[in-house]
């Protein structure tokens, strides 16, 4: 008998949806590196041709030599120029398509990501993806090209040992110096960095909140509740900043000095092999001013180690987002074209992540093509649930949802969700003009079409009335709009490209009755033949369907023809004595109504 071993992949240092735009722009950073090369490279001639100066020409008063020689400096400058802007141009070139591919991969799995496994408040989600703006900065920082300048540390400390002789000892003390600081404050910049981050998304949390429910914060009354979060955020992060802006410059400002110290170092122990005919006067200036130069990339590499100290806490928290499985199978989704309308859960159990009992518990129906279904229930007793179940927004934590007898968990959710007109219990409006909120860039749903759902829904009637008429542009969710208008709009979406399947979380709950019933009537025409479940409290809706299930406690209680359940509901409440009124009565008895 084999026994199967289990073999812990490691993980790579770098995931694949960050380090493939890295090499598809290698080429670019090889250009960065080449531009790097001959700047360093230009550097040292400036060097030698002081050298020269000091210790030819002014001797010999040769100005001829002096000319020359200021020709050619002019044009190592001219190039030198040239090249720092091209490498400033390559790399910010390169930080932008990484930036494009990243930024496309990381929104694109924010899309996809599982609700279940959603994680922090909106704010959160928002200032993460705020981060990518510190991944950007580090591909598209200057200082990036620090990398390619470390070699030449080492040969300008050799051009310094050939010229000077001991002199390169000054210099060559300094650069581990520096190394040595960069390190002992890395941990602490690294610790700092990462509550730094935290306390952004706290901040950007609040903020995100305020702005998103500043009717409720003003009618409420809570200006204080939110102006000490506000500055409690505001006071943790500056405090935090603070700390780490000061200890990220602990290694730069050292480098600075370090380099200070290096020139003027070999100055001071330059002057006595000077006097001993050990070094000329013009080796002496030259082996000064590339002891400065053989330091300087280190402050350059000190404010790089500073960025990549942030850029690997953001990369942390993006990757944790981009870990997480996203919805549907992936590759080897089954792709949906025509459809039928059926759906059915079968032993379907679901709890939401935190809750203390299940929302669904062992629920089984099956719902036929075309067949009209009103879903009945108390507050909280699991419909919007159910809806969200066959809409695919959660997946079952036991048993199977299925659509068209194909579990939806193999089907592709665009392919589902194009199928599946729906309608949320609190309809979300985009910003955009109300046309786009209705056609949402869909090929199938054209300005013809868009006015059929609109005329279906009502949202004609009041779009024919205002300025601009379709064309209005809506901020904020629909601000200015009336619940009803906004529920109007979210049905014509939901009724645009004729989606065999409709599903309805409380559609009329904000619309005044003259206008549910209106809405009614033209749907009846506009339902024939497609799949409907409805999740309401209001009974007018129930015209529209034949058959009611109630749900309680996550489970079905009843399910039947819609006279018949209507009927044992009516007798239930008048034996417990409650009134009834435009409201469908939630009284559930335990008998179940079988379909006749």
């Amino acid at each position: 008998m084999s026994e199967e071993r289990i073999v812990d992949v490691p993980q790579k240092r770098l995931a694949d949806w960050i380090m493939e735009p890295i090499k598809a722009n290698w080429r670019t950073y090889s250009k960065v590196a080449i531009a790097a090369t001959l700047i360093n490279i230009f550097g040292l001639v400036t060097a030698l041709f002081t050298m020269t100066v000091y210790d030819r020409v002014i001797p010999n008063s040769a100005f001829t030599s002096l000319a020359a020689l200021s020709i050619g400096l002019a044009i190592i400058v001219i190039f030198d120029f040239a090249l720092k802007l091209l490498r400033a141009y390559f790399v910010d070139h390169a930080g932008t398509n990484i930036d494009k591919d990243v930024g496309e991969t990381v929104f694109e799995r924010l899309i996809e990501m599982r609700l279940e496994l959603r994680k922090g408040s909106t704010g959160q989600l928002t200032g993460l993806m705020r981060e990518l703006e510190t991944l950007r900065d580090f591909f598209a920082s200057a200082t990036l090209a620090a990398v390619v300048d470390v070699p030449f540390i080492f040969i300008t400390l050799t051009v310094v040992a050939l010229i000077g002789g001991w002199v390169v000892l000054v210099p060559a003390l300094m650069v581990p110096l520096v190394i040595l600081v960069g390190l002992a404050v890395h941990p602490t910049q690294q610790r700092l960095a990462a509550r730094a981050m935290d306390e952004g998304l706290l901040k950007q949390s609040v903020l995100v909140e305020t702005i998103g429910s500043i009717e409720a914060v003003k009618t409420a009354g809570a200006r204080n509740l939110f102006e000490d979060r506000w500055t409690r955020a505001l006071g943790d992060h500056a405090h935090i900043s603070l700390q780490q802006r000061l200890i990220s410059s602990i290694g730069t400002t050292f480098a600075t000095s370090a380099g200070t110290i290096s020139y003027a170092g070999v100055v001071i122990v330059g002057v006595f092999s000077v006097a001993d005919n050990r070094l000329t006067m013009g080796g002496l200036i030259a082996c000064s001013i590339l002891a400065g130069r053989a330091i300087a990339p280190l402050a350059q590499i000190s404010q790089l180690v500073s960025r990549l100290t942030a850029t690997r806490t953001a990369y942390r928290q993006i990757r944790a987002l981009m870990e997480r499985p996203p919805e549907g199978p992936g590759s080897d989704a089954i792709v949906i074209d025509r459809t039928r309308g059926e759906l059915e859960l079968r032993n379907v159990s679901f709890q939401y992540p935190g809750a203390a009992t299940k929302a669904l518990d062992s629920v089984s129906l099956t719902i036929r093509p075309g067949e009209k279904v009103a879903l009945l229930g108390r507050v909280g007793s699991g419909k919007s649930t159910l809806a969200r179940m066959m809409l695919g927004l959660y997946p079952p934590q036991d048993g199977m949802v299925l659509f068209d007898g194909i579990d939806i968990a193999q089907l592709d959710p665009n392919s589902l969700r194009r199928s599946v007109g729906s309608v949320l219990q609190e309809p979300a409006l985009f910003s955009g003009t109300i046309r786009e909120n209705i056609a949402l860039g869909r090929p199938n749903v054209d300005d013809e079409e868009m006015l059929r759902a609109s005329r279906v829904s009502g949202t004609d009637i009041f779009a024919s009335r205002i300025p601009r008429g379709y064309d209005l542009r809506l901020v904020d969710r629909g601000e200015g709009l009336s619940g009803g208008q906004r529920q109007s709009i979210a049905i014509a979406r939901a009724l645009a490209g004729r989606p065999p399947v409709l599903v309805m979380d409380e559609p009329s709950s904000a619309m005044d009755a003259q206008t549910e019933a209106d809405l009614i009537e033209r749907l009846r025409d506009e339902l024939t033949d497609r799949t409907l479940v409805v999740v309401t409290h209001r009974q007018p809706l129930l015209a529209l369907v034949d058959r009611i299930i109630v749900v309680d406690e996550g489970k079905i209680r009843a399910d039947g023809p819609r006279d018949a359940v209507l009927a044992k509901l009516a007798e239930g409440s008048r034996q417990q004595g409650n009134p009834t009124s435009g409201h469908v009565t939630t009284a559930v008895t335990s008998k179940a109504v079988k379909p006749t």
